[in-house]
């Protein structure tokens, strides 16, 4: 199938070729998550630790649904080589995205575990390669229409869990997304991330 650019069809095309919607709907059913560990679950709560993970960033302006649209377009033209020689990148689930604090949203592709920063095509403008390092994050799901609303509840939520379990944030909030912004509605549970402070080792299995 030729390279689509989803940067230009969500920066402000009203309708794209229905070959095209099929073929980003494929790419995000068969999207793999990163391994990670679980390490304490409670109730709708988790603990995970992510190994180191590269990704691909850009910050965008505007509206978090804006930022996320065009962040999402941009990104995924480089995931499916558009304007690059090299072959095209398995899409990874979540996209993460973080409030910036000049307004802006910073927007995240994972790179798939087994891909190594040197076999990566430079990126263009407005595009940086970056990694994070290991980590732990509590987790918690955000069902529904994902709105600002429900993921500042859901992050209030999370931080009294956070507080129970004797923990500390280690900054701020991050929604991590299973659904293409392209697709209505929400096949997957959103979640949204809060990255911890020190480890806890004596919880691992």
């Amino acid at each position: 199938m030729a390279k689509i650019g989803w940067g230009r069809i969500l920066a402000g095309v009203a309708t794209a070729a229905a070959a095209g919607a099929a073929y980003v709907y494929f790419k995000q059913r068969t999207a793999r998550a990163p391994r990670h560990e679980t390490l304490f679950a409670e109730g709708g709560f988790e603990i995970r630790r992510y190994p180191p993970l590269l990704v691909i960033e850009t910050s965008q302006h505007g509206s978090r649904d804006r930022a996320l649209g065009n962040g999402f377009g941009l990104l995924a033209d480089y995931m499916f080589g558009e304007g690059r020689d090299g072959d095209e990148i398995p899409i990874t689930m979540p996209v993460l995205a973080a409030p910036l604090a000049d307004g802006g949203w910073r927007i995240r592709f994972l790179i798939p575990q087994g891909i190594d920063r040197a076999a990566l095509d430079m990126p263009g403008h407005g595009i940086d390669i970056a990694e994070l390092p290991a980590r732990d994050v509590a987790v918690i799901s955000v069902p529904g229409k994902p709105g600002d609303r429900l993921f500042a509840a859901r992050a209030a939520e999370l931080r009294r869990w956070i507080k129970a379990q004797g923990r500390t944030a280690a900054g701020e909030p991050e929604h991590a997304y299973y659904n293409s912004p392209l697709k209505p509605g929400t096949a997957l549970p959103n979640e949204l991330f809060i990255p911890l402070a020190g480890s806890i080792d004596g919880m691992s299995d």
